[in-house]
């Protein structure tokens, strides 16, 4: 095996992409649905439910091109994991909110819960690829397929999920694929040079001068990291789910590798050119 990712033969069969945001087919719901408050991310208040100022009649946003320079920072690092066109074209067959405002509240807590099961199917699809947990595989494509059905239930049946106990089944499946890729990294880890930061779950790293510093195979899961120095870290296969990584300055570091990473934290964080990736991610446009 190479040093790289090391995808299992059957990453290509996993629609990834289907769980990427497409805002042309999505009637605006985060412009929508989600609430925020004036700040350095966003300019003005909003509640939940009420239609942000900027979206249009056809539901593009009018300043789309210009959010950062006018205080909607926040709406460039959100990311809904291809929920919102899910629950647009699917969820309520292409019928949008303006239509038929009746539905527009159901629509709007709807997503919410949709979003939350696309993350988790990010997450097994990624599992799947990794060729380190080849021996629970079974498992995560069971519960990919189980995740994926109820996405496809309807508006009713979806408000009445247990998101709570389902999250926490899967959380099973992930944690299992972590301590896999982790410890076999590790153990590649032992004839390598420097010195590893021994950090874990849940740590409070905010500000932390983390510069250069060796998190190679570390367990950041829900790690508080905002405004973070990891320039030139070395972050391969690190568990980074849920690590808060606002601001976070990651010029220069290596995410190769790394596991469960999304597009919203990428989005959140400050890089460069020489921030490497996950194939599976994109450099965020503002980073230049």
């Amino acid at each position: 095996m190479s040093e790289n990712h090391e995808y299992s033969e059957s990453y290509q069969d996993w629609p990834r992409h289907s769980l990427q945001a497409d805002c042309e087919n999505c009637f605006g719901l985060c412009c929508a649905a989600l609430p925020f408050a004036a700040s350095v991310d966003f300019a003005i208040d909003k509640d939940a439910g009420q239609p942000c100022h900027n979206l249009q009649p056809d539901f593009r946003c009018g300043i789309h091109t210009t959010l950062r320079q006018q205080g909607f920072r926040g709406c460039t690092v959100f990311d809904c994991f291809g929920a919102g066109q899910k629950v647009s074209q699917v969820t309520y067959g292409g019928q949008d909110w303006r239509q038929a405002p009746g539905t527009a509240m159901q629509m709007f807590d709807v997503l919410s819960i949709m979003r939350q099961l696309h993350e988790l199917l990010w997450y097994l699809s990624e599992a799947m690829t990794l060729h380190a947990a080849r021996s629970i595989h079974s498992e995560v494509s069971t519960a990919f397929e189980e995740t994926e059905r109820l996405t496809r239930l309807t508006p009713d049946s979806l408000m009445e999920l247990d998101m709570i106990a389902h999250r926490a089944e899967i959380n099973v499946l992930l944690l299992q694929t972590s301590e896999l890729v982790r410890a076999e990294a590790e153990r590649k880890q032992k004839n390598s040079s420097g010195r590893q930061k021994n950090l874990g779950r849940g740590a409070d790293l905010i500000g932390a001068n983390l510069k250069g510093a060796n998190l190679r195979a570390a367990n950041l899961r829900g790690a508080y990291l905002i405004a973070a120095d990891l320039r030139g870290a070395n972050l391969r296969y690190a568990d980074l789910i849920g690590a808060d990584f606002r601001d976070a300055d990651i010029r220069d570091a290596d995410l190769t590798g790394s596991i469960f990473l999304t597009q919203f934290q990428v989005n959140g964080a400050k890089g460069n050119t020489d921030t490497k990736l996950p194939p599976s991610l994109t450099r965020p446009t503002h980073w230049s």
